[in-house]
């Protein structure tokens, strides 16, 4: 399989097994939910893994010396809702001094294009990261609708995190904007007529929130 230009496959072990955990129909609501937030966390490790750093001074029960810390503003999570806001729980476990905001999309059912709701974010989001969560990047239409968002706000540096790509979604959100990578457990080929990506793991925000 051939992987799009900008599009991170987060290939390690204990993030493979806990998709296959999450694509299976069996797993109940619970331990979907559960997984959801810790895979979160896995990817959100990944993602932040370039994080500038700074030195600081200080003192250990041993002695006292220079240590590092991140530098800058705090990250601001951005969950498309609602789906999203499970993966931001955990990313949230992960850096819980970070910023939310909270992006509504829904998906029309007919044109599969997204619809905006509600939208709010910290006064000075434009000059933070800004990490755009959502379980599930499938016609790309909701992840370029948000970024359209977030760039009208001002924001120039930020990233797209999905727990799972379709082919279709990745491609054109990066055709959309060049300027935001991806990070992702894994892409799949194929949408079906509805939009869901095949094989996928159905509605992420039916399964989280137990309304299948």
């Amino acid at each position: 399989m051939r992987d799009v230009d900008g599009l991170t496959i987060v290939r390690h072990p204990l993030v493979q097994h806990k998709l296959t955990i999450l694509r299976n129909r069996n797993s109940s609501i619970q331990l979907f939910r559960e997984v959801v937030r810790e895979t979160a966390t896995l990817l959100c490790y990944e993602v932040t893994r370039d994080l500038p750093t700074k030195l600081v001074r200080i003192e250990t029960p041993v002695a006292v010396t220079e240590s590092p810390e991140i530098a800058g503003k705090k990250l601001v999570f951005v969950p498309i809702l609602r789906a999203g806001l499970a993966m931001a729980e955990g990313m949230l476990d992960l850096v819980p001094a970070a910023r939310v905001a909270h992006m509504g999309l829904y998906r029309d059912p007919v044109s599969l294009e997204a619809v905006e709701y509600y939208f709010k974010a910290p006064e000075d989001i434009a000059q933070r990261l800004v990490i755009v969560v959502d379980p599930m990047l499938a016609t790309g239409h909701s992840a370029i609708a948000a970024v359209d968002r977030l760039k009208q706000a001002g924001v120039t540096d930020m990233r797209f995190v999905c727990l799972l790509a379709a082919r279709q979604g990745a491609e054109a959100l990066r055709a959309a904007h060049p300027d935001v990578p991806i990070w992702a457990a894994a892409m799949d080929e194929a949408l079906n007529d509805h939009g869901y990506i095949v094989p996928g793991l159905g509605d992420a925000g039916d399964r989280t929130f137990g309304t299948r």
